[in-house]
Protein backbone atom coordinates (compact mmCIF):
# COMPACT_ATOMS: atom_id res chain seq x y z
CA UNK A 1 0.00 0.00 0.00
CA UNK A 2 1.30 3.47 -0.91
CA UNK A 3 2.50 5.30 2.22
CA UNK A 4 0.12 8.25 1.99
CA UNK A 5 -2.81 5.90 1.47
CA UNK A 6 -1.72 3.91 4.51
CA UNK A 7 -1.36 7.12 6.52
CA UNK A 8 -4.95 8.12 5.76
CA UNK A 9 -6.15 4.63 6.59
CA UNK A 10 -4.41 4.70 9.98
CA UNK A 11 -5.80 8.15 10.80
CA UNK A 12 -9.39 7.42 9.84
CA UNK A 13 -9.39 4.04 11.60
CA UNK A 14 -8.09 5.71 14.75
CA UNK A 15 -10.62 8.54 14.58
CA UNK A 16 -13.40 5.99 14.25
CA UNK A 17 -12.23 4.13 17.35
CA UNK A 18 -11.97 7.22 19.59
CA UNK A 19 -15.53 8.37 19.03
CA UNK A 20 -17.28 9.37 22.28
CA UNK A 21 -20.19 6.95 22.02
CA UNK A 22 -18.29 3.90 23.23
CA UNK A 23 -16.41 5.79 25.95
CA UNK A 24 -19.54 7.44 27.38
CA UNK A 25 -21.65 4.29 27.31
CA UNK A 26 -18.98 2.17 29.00
CA UNK A 27 -18.58 4.66 31.85
CA UNK A 28 -22.33 5.11 32.39
CA UNK A 29 -22.84 1.34 32.56
CA UNK A 30 -20.02 1.14 35.07
CA UNK A 31 -21.55 3.91 37.21
CA UNK A 32 -24.99 2.27 37.07
CA UNK A 33 -26.92 5.52 37.02
CA UNK A 34 -30.50 4.28 37.37
CA UNK A 35 -32.37 7.47 38.27
CA UNK A 36 -33.82 9.93 35.82
CA UNK A 37 -31.12 12.43 35.01
CA UNK A 38 -30.64 15.79 33.42
CA UNK A 39 -27.80 16.38 30.97
CA UNK A 40 -25.64 19.36 30.08
CA UNK A 41 -23.12 18.63 27.31
CA UNK A 42 -20.58 21.21 26.08
CA UNK A 43 -17.71 21.36 23.58
CA UNK A 44 -16.88 19.90 20.20
CA UNK A 45 -17.88 16.37 21.20
CA UNK A 46 -21.03 17.57 22.99
CA UNK A 47 -23.56 16.17 20.55
CA UNK A 48 -22.09 12.68 20.34
CA UNK A 49 -21.58 12.49 24.10
CA UNK A 50 -25.20 13.54 24.67
CA UNK A 51 -26.52 11.08 22.10
CA UNK A 52 -24.60 8.26 23.75
CA UNK A 53 -26.07 9.18 27.14
CA UNK A 54 -29.57 9.29 25.66
CA UNK A 55 -29.11 5.78 24.28
CA UNK A 56 -28.51 4.24 27.71
CA UNK A 57 -30.24 6.52 30.24
CA UNK A 58 -33.76 7.73 30.95
CA UNK A 59 -33.09 11.45 30.43
CA UNK A 60 -35.63 13.92 31.73
CA UNK A 61 -34.17 16.86 29.81
CA UNK A 62 -30.87 17.88 28.30
CA UNK A 63 -28.98 20.74 26.68
CA UNK A 64 -26.16 20.53 24.13
CA UNK A 65 -23.91 23.53 23.45
CA UNK A 66 -21.43 22.82 20.68
CA UNK A 67 -19.41 24.42 17.91
CA UNK A 68 -21.07 25.49 14.68
CA UNK A 69 -21.28 22.51 12.35
CA UNK A 70 -20.99 19.96 15.16
CA UNK A 71 -24.75 19.48 15.58
CA UNK A 72 -25.62 16.17 13.94
CA UNK A 73 -29.39 16.29 14.39
CA UNK A 74 -32.17 16.18 16.96
CA UNK A 75 -31.89 14.23 20.22
CA UNK A 76 -35.11 13.43 22.05
CA UNK A 77 -35.71 15.69 25.09
CA UNK A 78 -32.71 17.90 24.23
CA UNK A 79 -32.36 21.52 23.22
CA UNK A 80 -29.29 21.94 20.99
CA UNK A 81 -27.36 25.17 20.56
CA UNK A 82 -24.39 26.05 18.36
CA UNK A 83 -21.91 28.74 19.36
CA UNK A 84 -18.59 30.36 18.47
CA UNK A 85 -15.22 28.63 18.53
CA UNK A 86 -12.38 29.42 19.07
CA UNK A 87 -13.74 32.94 19.62
CA UNK A 88 -16.92 33.03 21.76
CA UNK A 89 -19.95 34.87 20.42
CA UNK A 90 -23.45 35.99 21.43
CA UNK A 91 -24.72 32.41 21.15
CA UNK A 92 -22.07 31.25 23.63
CA UNK A 93 -23.45 33.68 26.21
CA UNK A 94 -27.17 33.22 25.48
CA UNK A 95 -27.01 29.42 25.41
CA UNK A 96 -25.05 29.31 28.66
CA UNK A 97 -27.46 31.71 30.33
CA UNK A 98 -30.33 29.48 29.22
CA UNK A 99 -28.60 26.38 30.63
CA UNK A 100 -27.82 28.06 33.95
CA UNK A 101 -31.43 29.17 34.34
CA UNK A 102 -32.74 25.68 33.55
CA UNK A 103 -30.42 23.67 35.77
CA UNK A 104 -30.41 26.06 38.73
CA UNK A 105 -34.00 24.86 39.30
CA UNK A 106 -32.94 21.27 39.98
CA UNK A 107 -33.27 19.92 43.51
CA UNK A 108 -30.73 18.09 45.67
CA UNK A 109 -32.45 14.82 44.76
CA UNK A 110 -31.78 15.30 41.05
CA UNK A 111 -28.70 14.25 39.09
CA UNK A 112 -27.07 16.50 36.51
CA UNK A 113 -24.82 14.60 34.12
CA UNK A 114 -22.28 17.14 32.84
CA UNK A 115 -20.50 16.00 29.66
CA UNK A 116 -17.39 18.04 28.89
CA UNK A 117 -15.09 18.13 25.87
CA UNK A 118 -12.56 20.51 24.42
CA UNK A 119 -14.08 23.64 22.92
CA UNK A 120 -16.22 24.11 25.99
CA UNK A 121 -14.24 27.16 27.05
CA UNK A 122 -15.51 29.07 24.03
CA UNK A 123 -19.02 27.66 23.65
CA UNK A 124 -19.93 27.74 27.37
CA UNK A 125 -19.54 31.19 28.86
CA UNK A 126 -21.20 33.58 31.30
CA UNK A 127 -19.13 36.70 31.86
CA UNK A 128 -18.24 38.29 35.16
CA UNK A 129 -20.06 41.56 35.83
CA UNK A 130 -18.39 44.52 34.19
CA UNK A 131 -17.15 42.61 31.13
CA UNK A 132 -18.47 42.81 27.59
CA UNK A 133 -18.38 40.23 24.84
CA UNK A 134 -15.96 42.49 22.97
CA UNK A 135 -13.64 42.38 26.01
CA UNK A 136 -13.71 38.59 25.93
CA UNK A 137 -13.13 38.43 22.18
CA UNK A 138 -10.15 40.76 22.56
CA UNK A 139 -8.66 38.64 25.34
CA UNK A 140 -9.21 35.37 23.46
CA UNK A 141 -7.78 36.69 20.18
CA UNK A 142 -4.63 38.01 21.85
CA UNK A 143 -4.07 34.78 23.74
CA UNK A 144 -4.55 32.58 20.67
CA UNK A 145 -2.06 34.63 18.66
CA UNK A 146 0.49 34.95 21.45
CA UNK A 147 1.72 31.35 21.50
CA UNK A 148 0.32 30.75 25.00
CA UNK A 149 -0.54 27.14 25.77
CA UNK A 150 -4.02 25.94 26.72
CA UNK A 151 -3.28 26.00 30.44
CA UNK A 152 -2.17 29.63 30.27
CA UNK A 153 -5.14 30.58 28.08
CA UNK A 154 -7.66 28.96 30.39
CA UNK A 155 -6.04 30.41 33.52
CA UNK A 156 -6.97 33.83 32.13
CA UNK A 157 -10.37 32.83 30.80
CA UNK A 158 -11.50 31.12 34.00
CA UNK A 159 -11.02 34.31 36.04
CA UNK A 160 -13.23 36.28 33.65
CA UNK A 161 -16.12 33.84 33.88
CA UNK A 162 -19.03 33.01 36.17
CA UNK A 163 -19.10 29.36 35.03
CA UNK A 164 -15.43 28.42 34.68
CA UNK A 165 -12.95 27.30 37.35
CA UNK A 166 -15.67 25.45 39.27
CA UNK A 167 -17.98 28.46 39.40
CA UNK A 168 -20.81 26.69 37.60
CA UNK A 169 -21.38 24.90 40.92
CA UNK A 170 -22.58 28.21 42.38
CA UNK A 171 -25.72 27.87 40.27
CA UNK A 172 -26.78 24.29 41.08
CA UNK A 173 -28.01 22.29 44.05
CA UNK A 174 -28.21 18.83 42.46
CA UNK A 175 -25.61 16.10 42.45
CA UNK A 176 -23.25 16.53 39.48
CA UNK A 177 -21.53 13.68 37.63
CA UNK A 178 -18.94 15.00 35.18
CA UNK A 179 -17.59 12.87 32.33
CA UNK A 180 -14.65 14.42 30.51
CA UNK A 181 -12.95 13.93 27.15
CA UNK A 182 -9.56 15.48 27.75
CA UNK A 183 -7.91 17.80 25.22
CA UNK A 184 -5.36 18.99 27.80
CA UNK A 185 -1.99 17.34 28.27
CA UNK A 186 -1.68 15.52 31.61
CA UNK A 187 -5.51 15.59 31.82
CA UNK A 188 -5.63 18.44 34.35
CA UNK A 189 -9.32 19.03 35.10
CA UNK A 190 -8.70 22.70 35.90
CA UNK A 191 -8.03 23.42 32.25
CA UNK A 192 -10.28 21.09 30.23
CA UNK A 193 -13.01 23.47 28.99
CA UNK A 194 -11.70 25.68 31.83
CA UNK A 195 -13.10 23.29 34.44
CA UNK A 196 -16.75 24.36 34.97
CA UNK A 197 -17.16 21.91 37.87
CA UNK A 198 -13.56 21.80 39.10
CA UNK A 199 -12.01 24.55 41.22
CA UNK A 200 -9.23 26.34 39.35
CA UNK A 201 -7.39 27.82 42.37
CA UNK A 202 -5.68 30.41 40.16
CA UNK A 203 -4.75 33.84 41.47
CA UNK A 204 -4.42 37.26 39.91
CA UNK A 205 -0.65 36.84 40.24
CA UNK A 206 -0.86 33.73 38.04
CA UNK A 207 -2.79 35.67 35.44
CA UNK A 208 -0.49 38.67 35.62
CA UNK A 209 2.59 36.52 34.94
CA UNK A 210 0.96 35.29 31.73
CA UNK A 211 0.06 38.84 30.70
CA UNK A 212 3.64 39.96 31.16
CA UNK A 213 5.15 36.83 29.58
CA UNK A 214 3.30 37.39 26.30
CA UNK A 215 3.15 41.19 26.46
CA UNK A 216 -0.64 41.17 26.32
CA UNK A 217 -2.51 44.46 26.11
CA UNK A 218 -5.60 44.22 28.34
CA UNK A 219 -7.65 47.27 29.22
CA UNK A 220 -8.27 48.40 32.80
CA UNK A 221 -11.73 46.88 32.75
CA UNK A 222 -10.32 43.39 32.10
CA UNK A 223 -7.53 43.79 34.66
CA UNK A 224 -10.02 44.80 37.36
CA UNK A 225 -12.12 41.69 36.75
CA UNK A 226 -9.03 39.46 36.78
CA UNK A 227 -8.26 40.80 40.25
CA UNK A 228 -11.58 39.59 41.67
CA UNK A 229 -11.72 36.30 43.55
CA UNK A 230 -15.04 34.45 43.48
CA UNK A 231 -15.97 31.88 46.09
CA UNK A 232 -17.11 28.45 44.93
CA UNK A 233 -19.91 26.39 46.44
CA UNK A 234 -18.09 23.38 47.83
CA UNK A 235 -21.23 21.78 49.28
CA UNK A 236 -22.25 20.27 45.96
CA UNK A 237 -21.81 16.51 45.54
CA UNK A 238 -19.68 16.32 42.39
CA UNK A 239 -17.81 13.42 40.78
CA UNK A 240 -15.29 13.64 37.92
CA UNK A 241 -14.26 10.93 35.46
CA UNK A 242 -11.85 11.32 32.54
CA UNK A 243 -13.05 8.88 29.89
CA UNK A 244 -10.83 9.79 26.94
CA UNK A 245 -7.38 11.29 26.36
CA UNK A 246 -4.50 11.57 23.89
CA UNK A 247 -2.82 8.61 25.61
CA UNK A 248 -5.78 6.43 24.67
CA UNK A 249 -5.74 7.78 21.11
CA UNK A 250 -2.04 7.00 20.67
CA UNK A 251 -2.52 3.48 22.02
CA UNK A 252 -5.33 2.88 19.52
CA UNK A 253 -3.23 4.23 16.63
CA UNK A 254 -0.38 1.93 17.66
CA UNK A 255 -2.70 -1.10 17.57
CA UNK A 256 -3.83 -0.20 14.06
CA UNK A 257 -0.22 0.29 12.90
CA UNK A 258 0.70 -3.18 14.14
CA UNK A 259 -2.07 -4.68 11.99
CA UNK A 260 -0.02 -3.60 8.98
CA UNK A 261 3.13 -5.25 10.37
CA UNK A 262 4.75 -1.90 11.14
CA UNK A 263 7.35 -1.66 13.87
CA UNK A 264 5.86 0.87 16.28
CA UNK A 265 7.04 3.33 18.87
CA UNK A 266 5.00 5.88 20.81
CA UNK A 267 7.54 8.68 21.00
CA UNK A 268 5.55 11.04 23.23
CA UNK A 269 2.01 12.04 24.16
CA UNK A 270 3.18 15.39 25.53
CA UNK A 271 4.44 17.32 22.51
CA UNK A 272 3.76 20.94 23.49
CA UNK A 273 6.38 23.25 21.97
CA UNK A 274 6.08 25.67 19.03
CA UNK A 275 4.66 23.88 16.00
CA UNK A 276 7.44 24.81 13.59
CA UNK A 277 10.08 23.62 16.07
CA UNK A 278 8.15 20.40 16.59
CA UNK A 279 8.17 19.90 12.83
CA UNK A 280 11.94 20.20 12.69
CA UNK A 281 12.27 17.77 15.59
CA UNK A 282 9.96 15.19 14.01
CA UNK A 283 11.82 15.52 10.70
CA UNK A 284 15.14 14.93 12.44
CA UNK A 285 13.80 11.65 13.78
CA UNK A 286 12.65 10.63 10.31
CA UNK A 287 16.20 11.27 9.08
CA UNK A 288 18.03 9.44 11.83
CA UNK A 289 15.84 6.84 13.56
CA UNK A 290 17.43 3.40 13.88
CA UNK A 291 14.05 1.69 14.25
CA UNK A 292 13.79 -1.13 11.74
CA UNK A 293 11.69 -0.28 8.69
CA UNK A 294 8.86 -0.34 7.91
CA UNK A 295 7.95 1.63 10.99
CA UNK A 296 5.41 3.98 12.52
CA UNK A 297 6.66 6.44 15.14
CA UNK A 298 3.69 7.99 16.90
CA UNK A 299 3.43 11.31 18.70
CA UNK A 300 0.60 13.19 20.39
CA UNK A 301 0.10 16.46 22.19
CA UNK A 302 -0.77 20.02 21.29
CA UNK A 303 1.74 22.46 19.91
CA UNK A 304 1.30 26.24 19.67
CA UNK A 305 1.73 28.82 16.94
CA UNK A 306 3.07 32.27 17.67
CA UNK A 307 1.38 34.24 14.93
CA UNK A 308 3.61 36.83 13.30
CA UNK A 309 2.34 36.75 9.72
CA UNK A 310 -1.02 37.38 8.09
CA UNK A 311 -1.51 33.97 6.52
CA UNK A 312 -3.89 31.10 7.18
CA UNK A 313 -3.07 27.89 8.97
CA UNK A 314 -3.12 25.84 12.14
CA UNK A 315 -0.66 24.15 14.46
CA UNK A 316 -0.81 20.75 12.73
CA UNK A 317 -0.38 22.29 9.29
CA UNK A 318 2.54 24.37 10.55
CA UNK A 319 4.17 21.31 12.12
CA UNK A 320 3.79 19.29 8.92
CA UNK A 321 4.97 22.04 6.63
CA UNK A 322 8.00 22.74 8.81
CA UNK A 323 8.80 19.02 8.70
CA UNK A 324 8.30 18.94 4.93
CA UNK A 325 10.93 21.65 4.47
CA UNK A 326 13.40 19.39 6.28
CA UNK A 327 12.61 16.14 4.43
CA UNK A 328 12.50 17.57 0.91
CA UNK A 329 13.40 14.90 -1.67
CA UNK A 330 13.52 12.10 0.92
CA UNK A 331 11.97 8.88 -0.32
CA UNK A 332 9.71 6.41 1.48
CA UNK A 333 8.80 8.73 4.35
CA UNK A 334 5.50 10.36 5.30
CA UNK A 335 4.76 12.68 8.23
CA UNK A 336 1.20 13.33 9.40
CA UNK A 337 -0.32 15.45 12.14
CA UNK A 338 -4.02 16.15 12.71
CA UNK A 339 -6.42 17.60 15.23
CA UNK A 340 -8.65 14.76 16.40
CA UNK A 341 -11.61 17.16 16.37
CA UNK A 342 -11.29 17.63 12.62
CA UNK A 343 -10.37 21.32 12.87
CA UNK A 344 -6.89 22.81 12.81
CA UNK A 345 -6.87 26.48 13.77
CA UNK A 346 -9.42 28.65 11.95
CA UNK A 347 -9.44 26.40 8.87
CA UNK A 348 -11.49 23.58 7.40
CA UNK A 349 -8.49 21.23 7.50
CA UNK A 350 -7.80 18.75 10.29
CA UNK A 351 -4.08 18.85 9.51
CA UNK A 352 -1.87 17.45 6.78
CA UNK A 353 0.07 14.48 5.43
CA UNK A 354 3.40 15.45 3.86
CA UNK A 355 6.29 13.65 2.21
CA UNK A 356 9.53 14.33 0.36
CA UNK A 357 7.64 15.68 -2.66
CA UNK A 358 5.61 18.29 -0.80
CA UNK A 359 8.07 21.17 -1.09
CA UNK A 360 8.99 20.45 -4.70
CA UNK A 361 5.29 20.81 -5.53
CA UNK A 362 5.16 24.15 -3.71
CA UNK A 363 8.25 25.33 -5.62
CA UNK A 364 6.19 25.22 -8.83
CA UNK A 365 4.25 28.18 -7.45
CA UNK A 366 6.83 29.94 -5.27
CA UNK A 367 10.54 30.61 -5.50
CA UNK A 368 10.85 30.54 -1.70
CA UNK A 369 8.69 27.93 0.08
CA UNK A 370 10.01 29.21 3.43
CA UNK A 371 7.92 32.35 2.97
CA UNK A 372 4.74 30.40 3.67
CA UNK A 373 6.09 29.31 7.06
CA UNK A 374 7.32 32.80 7.94
CA UNK A 375 3.89 34.26 7.10
CA UNK A 376 2.00 31.53 9.02
CA UNK A 377 0.38 30.66 5.69
CA UNK A 378 0.82 26.90 5.71
CA UNK A 379 -2.80 26.20 4.75
CA UNK A 380 -2.30 27.81 1.35
CA UNK A 381 1.09 26.14 0.86
CA UNK A 382 -0.31 22.70 1.64
CA UNK A 383 -3.31 23.40 -0.55
CA UNK A 384 -0.89 24.00 -3.43
CA UNK A 385 0.88 20.70 -2.75
CA UNK A 386 -2.38 18.80 -2.26
CA UNK A 387 -1.39 17.63 1.22
CA UNK A 388 -4.17 19.03 3.40
CA UNK A 389 -6.26 16.46 5.27
CA UNK A 390 -9.91 17.47 5.48
CA UNK A 391 -12.11 15.20 7.59
CA UNK A 392 -14.97 17.48 8.53
CA UNK A 393 -16.16 17.58 12.16
CA UNK A 394 -15.25 14.28 13.80
CA UNK A 395 -17.44 14.61 16.89
CA UNK A 396 -14.57 14.08 19.32
CA UNK A 397 -11.62 16.06 20.66
CA UNK A 398 -8.54 14.43 22.19
CA UNK A 399 -5.67 16.79 21.31
CA UNK A 400 -3.54 16.25 18.19
CA UNK A 401 -2.11 13.00 16.93
CA UNK A 402 0.60 12.32 14.37
CA UNK A 403 3.22 9.91 13.16
CA UNK A 404 6.16 9.22 10.91
CA UNK A 405 5.73 6.38 8.44
CA UNK A 406 8.87 5.02 6.83
CA UNK A 407 8.90 2.22 4.32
Amino acid sequence: MELKTLAKKLLFDTLEDIQPEKLVKEKLKELRVDKKVYVLSIGKAAWKMAKAASDVLDIEYGIVITKYGYNFGNIENFDIFEAGHPIPDENSLSATKFAVEKFSKLSRDDILLFLISGGGSSTFELLQDGLSLEDLKNVTTQLLKSGANIKEINTIRSRLSKVKGGRFLNFVKSKVITLVLSDVLENDLRYIASGPTYEACSTFEDAYKIIKKYNLDFNENIINVLKKDVKINKQIDVEHYIIGSIDIACDILEKHARKYNLNTLVLTTRLDCEAKEAGKFIASIAKSSKLKTPYCIIFGGETVVKVKGSGKGGRNQELCYSAALEIENMKDVVIASVGTDGTDGPTDAAGAIVDGKTISKVRKFSNDPNEFLLNNDTYNALKLSGDLLITGPTGTNLNDIGFILKG
